[in-house]
């Protein structure tokens, strides 16, 4: 460790990217504290942790001591006190304005460093409305990872008009020189850099599918293959999860009002289904199998 170094880190949140952080921090050597709104996503949460761990040792880019190293540096539970002492926490609950300012606003109570850095991985969600949760929103900061998190390697760095150059600075340091991640950053506008371009592809692309245009097959083999992308955009959508994706879509319209961010009839409805991609089994494509 170095001077401005983060020892201990907390994450609110053990989803999808919440378990993603966790074993980031953790790989990395660093004190992970994690907190879930109960036993049962807990529980969840730590399995998740563990299966990621052990496919990484199983493919060989990690060793059995190093995942049981991992493991025992994170500790689980259901209590916002035991992030009293972490050096930075990392908020990663449902994409949704109200969940998160409630977060936030037991962050300001429990976390009993003055300098701890109070940090969103949320998606789109201006930071500053985050921040003004908070009596300390100039250590408030958005911390944008992307899933999965132990292999992607961008981390969007979003500092509010309130955000401090310290905290800027040491949010920079933690995900660049600590978890080696490569670091942008962006202005805090609704959707950031990568949902603002990403989110209205992914909305077209649904639009396209409502109409009839096309199937989902084809449009998504339509970007693979024609443009050089890695995964269609209804695939992505999938993988994202399409209540996120709605949730998204939904804070840049709220945001700038232009059609383009608008979700499509279609999309509302299959979230109103539960059908919200990878997470759920269906969504644009049949996971079941």
């Amino acid at each position: 460790m170095t001077a401005g170094d983060v020892a201990r880190v907390g994450v609110v949140g053990c989803g999808l990217m919440g378990s993603g952080i966790t074993e980031a921090a953790s790989r990395a050597g660093l004190e992970v504290l994690v907190v879930e709104r109960d036993a049962d996503a807990l529980a969840a949460g730590r399995h998740r942790v563990e299966s990621s761990l052990q496919r990484a040792v199983k493919a060989g880019k990690l060793a059995d001591v190093a995942a049981e190293e991992a493991l025992a540096r994170t500790t689980f539970s259901t209590d916002f006190e035991t992030l009293a002492g972490a050096d930075l926490v990392v908020e990663a609950v449902v994409e949704s304005e109200a969940d998160k300012v409630e977060v936030f606003g037991i962050l300001d109570r429990v976390v009993s460093s003055p300098e701890a850095i109070l940090a969103s991985n949320t998606s789109s969600i201006p930071i500053m409305k985050l921040a003004m949760a908070t009596s300390r929103p100039s250590q408030v900061i958005g911390v944008h990872f992307f899933n999965p998190v132990p292999v992607l390697p961008l981390v969007e760095l979003v500092t509010s008009l309130l955000t401090s150059d310290e905290t800027a600075e040491r949010a920079r340091h933690f995900a660049e020189g600590q978890l080696g991640k490569f670091v942008i950053r962006s202005k805090d506008r609704a959707g950031f850099i990568v949902n603002a371009l990403l989110i209205p592809y992914v909305l077209s692309a649904v639009r396209m599918l409502e109409s009839g245009f096309a199937t989902a097959e084809d449009i998504d083999t339509g970007m693979v293959k024609g443009c050089a992308h890695p995964m269609g955009p209804l695939a992505l959508a999938d993988l994202i999860g399409l209540d996120t994706t709605v949730a998204v879509a939904n804070s840049l319209y709220e945001e700038f009002k232009e059609p383009l961010y608008a979700p499509p009839p279609l999309l509302a409805r299959m979230v109103d289904a539960g059908l919200l991609g990878r997470k759920s089994g269906r969504g644009f494509y049949d996971y079941r199998h």
